[in-house]
C-alpha cells in the first residue's frame, strides 16, 4: 500500500464518520417520541437475533456533548446522522414534537461549533409505526406525509447543513422489510415491495422539487446502498444471471434517478403487479436532479445461475457479517456508475466492516478493520483518478451499535462501546484514521499555502 495516499485526495475532500439515528440514539420513549416501525419489529419473538431492542443503543440522546466532543476528537470534517421521524413528529404527521427538534438543533449547533459538517439524512429506516399503521410505504399517502416532513425539517435546520439526504438504501427497506421480512415491518409481499421502491423513488423527487421552491440551498441527494455483480464463471448462465441481480439490486433505483425510467425487467413487473402503481409524471419527478449522491458499499456480489458460488469458498477474507473483503469492487461500482449515469457529486457515506475484536486491557486491536479502511480508500483513490467525481468518505461506523436484526452481536464501530456502562474506547481503527486525516488536512494546509 503506498504511504503517500493522503497526497492522492484533492485539499476539497471531505473525511467523515457516519451513523443512524435508531441505531445509536436509544430514549425510546423520551420527551414524547413517537413509535417507530422498529420498536415495533423489535417485539416480534426472533426478529433480533439477540432478542434485543433499540430502547437504549448507545445512549446518544443523554451522552450528545460527549459524543460530539468524541467526533471531533477524530479530526473529521464531516458527520453524517439521521432524524427519527416518529422522535420529532410522533405521528408522522400533524404536530411536531418541540422537545425533540431542541435535540437535533442542540446536535447541529454542536457539530458546527466543532468545525465539523452536519450531513442529514431524513429517513433512515424509522418510519412512524401511525404511518405503518395505514400502509407505510405500500401507500401512496405516506409520499406526500414524507414531503411535508421534509420541509418541516428544512425549515427549522436546512440553514445550518452542509447536505441533505432523502432516503438512506431504500432497497433495503423494500427487499429486506417487504419482501423477505428480515427488516422491518417483516411483510413477504413482492407487490408490496415495488409499491415500497416506487413510492420512496417518488417521495425523494418530490421532497426535492417542494425543497427547492421552498428555497433550500443546502446540496440535496439520496442514498443508495450498492455491489457491482460479477458472474461466477464465464458460462452465458452466470453472466445472465449477474445482469440481471445487477437489475433487480441497483438499476432498479440507478435507472429512474438519472435516465427516468424502471429497467424493462422491473417495469414488466410492475405492470404484472400493479398497473396503475406508476402514474403520468411519476417518472420525471423522480429523475429530479440530484446535488449528490451517497454510495454505501460493503462488498462485491458474485451470481452463479444456479446458486453454486459460496463466498466461504472464495478464498477472499471475509467480515463476521460473513461478507467478503474485496476493495477493488468499489473501484469497478464507481466506474461503471460513471459510464453508464451523468453523475452529480458523489460521497461514499457508508463503508465499513464488522469484525470481532474485544477490549484487551483498554485497548481495541482491529488490524483487520484498519486495513479493510485502508484498502477501501485505496480504491476511492483509484476512481478518483479515473475521473469519478468523488467528493467524500465516510465510515461506517463511528461507534459500535445496535446493526438491525443482527442486535448487538456485530461491532462496525471504530469505536468500542461497552453497551453495559456506555464507555466509549477508540480502537486502533479510530487511531489510523485519525492520523490518516490529520495528514490530509496538513496536506491540505500547505496545497492551500502554495
Amino acid at each position: 500500500m503506498k504511504t503517500d495516499l493522503h497526497r492522492q485526495f484533492p485539499a476539497n475532500f471531505t473525511w467523515g464518520v457516519a451513523t443512524s439515528a435508531f441505531q445509536i440514539e436509544g430514549a425510546a420513549t423520551a420527551d414524547g417520541k413517537g413509535e417507530s416501525i422498529w420498536d415495533r419489529f423489535c417485539r416480534v419473538p426472533g426478529a433480533i437475533a439477540d432478542a434485543s431492542d433499540g430502547d437504549r443503543a448507545c445512549d446518544h440522546y443523554n451522552r450528545l456533548d460527549s459524543d460530539l466532543d468524541l467526533i471531533a476528537s477524530l479530526g473529521v470534517d464531516a458527520y453524517r446522522f439521521s432524524i427519527a421521524w416518529p422522535r420529532v413528529q410522533p405521528l408522522g404527521a400533524g404536530e411536531w414534537n418541540e422537545a425533540s427538534l431542541a435535540f437535533y438543533e442542540r446536535l447541529v449547533d454542536g457539530l458546527r461549533a466543532r468545525g465539523i459538517q452536519p450531513h442529514l439524512t431524513l429517513n433512515h429506516w424509522d418510519l412512524p409505526q401511525a404511518l405503518q399503521d395505514r400502509g407505510g410505504w405500500t401507500s401512496r399517502e405516506t409520499v406526500q406525509r414524507f414531503v411535508d416532513y421534509a420541509l418541516g425539517i428544512h425549515r427549522r435546520l436546512g440553514d445550518r447543513l452542509a447536505t441533505l439526504t432523502t432516503h438512506n438504501e431504500p432497497w433495503v427497506i423494500a427487499v429486506l422489510g417487504h419482501e423477505n421480512g428480515y427488516f422491518a415491518p417483516g411483510l413477504k409481499d413482492r407487490r408490496a415491495t415495488l409499491q415500497v421502491g416506487h413510492h420512496l423513488l417518488l417521495s425523494h423527487g418530490l421532497a426535492l422539487q417542494a425543497l427547492r421552491a421552498d428555497g433550500c440551498r443546502v446540496p440535496k441527494g439520496i442514498v443508495l446502498n450498492m455491489a457491482p455483480a460479477y458472474p461466477a464463471t464465464d458460462a452465458p448462465a452466470d453472466i445472465a444471471r449477474a445482469n440481471l441481480d445487477d437489475i433487480r439490486a441497483r438499476r432498479w433505483f440507478t435507472d429512474p434517478l438519472f435516465l427516468g425510467r424502471y429497467p424493462q425487467v422491473i417495469a414488466d413487473e410492475i405492470q404484472a403487479l400493479d398497473p396503475t402503481l406508476v402514474r403520468p409524471g411519476d417518472l420525471a419527478t423522480i429523475a429530479t436532479p440530484l446535488d449528490h449522491l451517497g454510495v454505501n458499499y460493503y462488498t462485491r456480489h458474485v451470481a452463479s445461475a444456479d446458486g453454486s458460488f459460496k463466498v466461504e469458498s472464495s478464498g477472499l477474507p471475509l467480515t463476521d457479517m460473513g461478507w467478503e473483503v474485496y476493495a477493488p469492487g468499489l473501484t469497478d461500482l464507481l466506474l461503471q456508475l460513471h459510464a453508464q449515469y451523468p453523475l452529480p457529486p458523489v460521497t461514499i457515506t457508508e463503508n465499513g466492516g464488522a469484525f470481532k475484536d474485544p477490549v484487551t486491557d483498554g485497548q481495541v486491536h482491529d488490524a483487520d478493520r484498519t486495513d479493510y479502511l485502508r484498502t477501501h480508500i485505496a480504491a476511492v483513490a483509484e476512481a478518483l483518478r479515473q475521473g469519478v467525481p468523488m467528493a467524500g468518505y465516510m465510515v461506517w461506523s463511528l461507534m459500535d451499535n445496535f446493526e438491525w436484526a443482527s442486535g448487538y452481536a456485530k461491532r462496525f464501530g471504530i469505536v468500542h462501546v461497552d453497551y453495559a456502562t456506555q464507555q466509549r474506547t477508540l480502537k486502533d481503527s479510530a487511531h489510523w484514521y485519525r492520523d490518516f486525516v490529520a495528514r490530509c488536512r496538513a496536506q491540505r494546509c500547505a496545497t492551500t499555502a502554495i
